[in-house]
């Protein structure tokens, strides 16, 4: 049984009377807190983590791997500064664009509307995007483009921070980037 007793001080006064301090009994508390606490456990959900996809190439072991095709493949180059660099299509042939993070949205808008276009609306011609984070790009930048593939729901979208071309790096030194 659990009780709250409070300690005597000191003796009663001549002619009057001792007060028996009063007793608390907290079993019902304690049974309640049980109660509750048993309650709220079983009643509310465990959070889920949320995990996004994420495919990166595979290393090239002499395998002959297919190229992406060039007419639906987006590439996204991330830098410092918060700035990206994106192009349609090969390096050898790219009209490279300087923009910033917070407006890839609209690049990737864009280009899909191309892809579409340019394949008549195929469902399964759909846009590639190929990210290539550079070693001075920033992580929450990395996060921001993968939400945008999310939202813009690409359905094919890959990582390669390991093969970032000659003509990229030059292009991104030019500017700053």
């Amino acid at each position: 049984m659990a009780t709250l007793n409070e300690s005597q001080s000191g003796k009663a006064a001549k002619g009057r009377t001792k007060k028996t301090t009063p007793r608390v009994d907290l079993t019902a508390m304690v049974d309640l807190m049980f109660l509750l606490t048993a309650f709220f456990m079983l009643t509310t959900s465990l959070g889920t983590l949320n995990a996004a996809d994420i495919a990166k190439p595979v290393k090239d072991d002499g395998a002959h791997i297919e190229p992406y095709p060039e007419s639906r493949t987006m590439t996204i180059l991330l830098g410092k500064n918060n700035k990206a660099v994106c192009y349609m299509g090969t390096i050898e042939k790219a009209n490279m664009k300087v923009t910033s993070v917070a407006n890839i949205q609209k690049e990737i808008i864009a280009n899909e509307k191309l892809v579409a276009e340019t394949h008549q609306h195929n469902p399964a011609k759909y846009m590639i995007v190929i990210i290539k984070p550079a070693k001075t790009a920033k992580f929450q930048n990395f996060v921001d483009v993968i939400d945008e593939m999310k939202i813009a729901n690409i359905k094919s979208y890959a990582i390669d921070d390991d093969h970032i071309a000659e003509k990229e790096t030059v292009f991104m030194k030019m500017n700053g980037i």
